[in-house]
């Protein structure tokens, strides 16, 4: 297992922040041609298709090779059993295993077709998520019975996702001279009884198949005003909505615009559909047999949203630890890798 540890250490130290996955991708692909061939491995810019189809079911891993923009960090390095550097949690240990995984003569030889999704660009905006256009391209991923996404989960299995909205919420006024504020309105003034409400608003519980899933509502960003002497006119904040899966987009999206509707303007910015909980999919609960890991909702996005769109039946579950997710200092506890590894070489063999 100590080898799992080493791939690790090696991934982190090429560098591969969002836009610039490149030579990450060249390495994955290189060293996977050792087992696959060059016609196991399919390269649609930044992003890999790894594994070759037969008639045996179909069983995808999927995960992201981009990390968030570095803080700093230096070269991995490894502290009291924990390897630490950008990307060790989210998500490059779950890369680690899925190249393990894909290597091993007892999976690729096993009762199911195990084919890796590597793709970029997960951590910047949804539309621009580089797992879509390889789905669009590789439309026979579809027929995918069922996929592991190895997001930092802990090591638990996390169920589903929270789906999520983000809105231009705009206050309108009329600019005027500071001295003489009763000739005009203020815009960031007018929005201060919603923005109390919304600091006061608690998290709303949605239980879905005995899972609580946890429906917010944050002011992420603010801007208004262009000078100090000028009551301002507008007044723009960023509105995200996290909704359980539930909700489908359109009514998740009326409920944001019920919420908002003190503002004057409301202008949907982005947004991406929850993940549905699987339901009776004898592999997601042969896995959940095998690992005996807690079973969990996914506070959070992931691209088992996605995958469900295609309908592909997925759950997240990785070596990562979501508390650790983009911190300066991000580290992940090596003992994980080997626990992940071990579930699935025996879930997939």
């Amino acid at each position: 297992m100590n080898d799992l540890t080493t791939t690790l250490v090696d991934l982190i130290d090429v560098p591969s922040e969002i836009g610039d996955e490149g030579r990450l991708c060249t390495v994955l692909s290189e060293r996977l041609m050792a087992t696959w061939g060059i016609d196991g491995v399919e390269r649609m810019g930044n992003s890999l298709i790894v594994g070759k189809r037969s008639q045996r079911p179909l069983i995808v891993l999927v995960g992201h090779i981009d990390t968030v923009p570095s803080q700093g960090q230096g070269p991995a390095r490894i502290e009291a059993g924990r390897v630490i550097g950008l990307g060790s949690s989210d998500m490059k240990s779950g890369l680690a295993v899925m190249l393990h995984l894909l290597e091993d003569p007892s999976v690729r030889l096993g009762p199911y077709d195990v084919v890796g999704l590597f793709y970029d660009r997960e951590e910047g905006p949804v539309d621009e998520n580089g797992l879509e256009p390889v789905l669009q391209r590789a439309p026979w991923l579809a027929d995918a019975d069922f996929a592991i996404v190895l997001e930092p989960t802990d090591l638990e299995l996390q169920v589903g996702c929270i789906g999520t909205i983000n809105a231009t919420v705009r206050f309108e006024g009329q600019s005027a001279h500071s001295a003489r504020p009763w000739l005009g309105e203020n815009a960031i003034t007018k929005a201060g009884s919603w923005l109390n409400e919304m600091h006061g608003r608690v998290p709303e519980s949605i239980t879905i198949d005995g899972l609580e899933f946890k429906e917010v509502f944050s002011v992420t960003t603010a801007s208004g005003g262009i000078a100090r002497n000028i009551i301002p006119a507008g007044f723009d904040l960023n509105l995200n909505y996290r909704f359980a899966p539930d909700k489908t987009l359109e009514e998740a999206e009326a409920k944001l615009r019920e919420v908002a509707a003190a503002a004057d303007q409301i202008e949907i910015v982005d947004r991406a559909p929850a993940g549905p909980v699987p339901h009776d999919n004898v592999h997601f609960e042969r896995l959940a047999t095998l690992s005996g890991a807690a079973r969990t909702p996914k506070q959070a996005w992931t691209d088992v949203a996605r995958l469900a769109q295609y309908g592909i039946p997925a759950v997240n579950y990785g070596p990562g630890e979501t508390a650790q997710a983009h911190l300066a200092a991000e580290s992940v506890a090596a003992d994980n890798l080997p626990v992940v590894y071990e579930v699935l070489h025996r879930f997939l063999s």
